[in-house]
C-alpha cells in the first residue's frame, strides 16, 4: 500500500505565547514550535488566530490543522492532516527566524 498524501497526520508540538505584537513562528526549541499570537486568550480567539497562522505557514486549508491537546493551555499538539511529518518540518523551517 502506497501512500499519496491522503489518510496521513502529522503531529506538532507548540508553545504558544498570546497578546503578541504579530502572530509568528519564533523558533523550534527542543522539537516544540514556538508561536506568537496577536491575539488574546479569550473565547477561543488565540486558538483561532493559531490554526489561521499555522494553516499560512504550512500552506494547508484551516480545516486540516486542529488542536489536539492543550485547547485552554500555551503547550499544545496540533494535528495537521493529509501532510507527512518531514512535510511539516520542510515546510516550517525557511519560516523561522535565523538562529542567533
Amino acid at each position: 500500500m502506497h501512500t499519496n498524501g491522503h489518510n496521513v497526520t502529522s503531529m506538532l508540538r507548540l508553545h504558544v505565547r498570546p497578546n503578541a505584537a504579530r502572530s509568528e513562528v519564533t523558533g523550534l526549541v527542543n522539537g516544540v514550535l514556538q508561536v506568537k499570537i496577536a491575539a488574546p486568550p479569550v473565547k477561543g480567539k488565540a486558538n483561532q488566530e493559531l490554526l489561521a497562522l499555522l494553516s499560512r505557514v504550512l500552506d494547508v486549508s484551516k480545516n486540516s490543522v486542529s488542536i489536539t491537546r492543550g485547547h485552554t493551555s500555551r503547550n499544545k499538539v496540533i494535528t495537521i492532516d493529509n501532510l507527512h511529518q518531514d512535510e511539516v518540518m520542510q515546510r516550517i523551517t525557511p519560516k523561522l527566524p535565523p538562529a542567533a
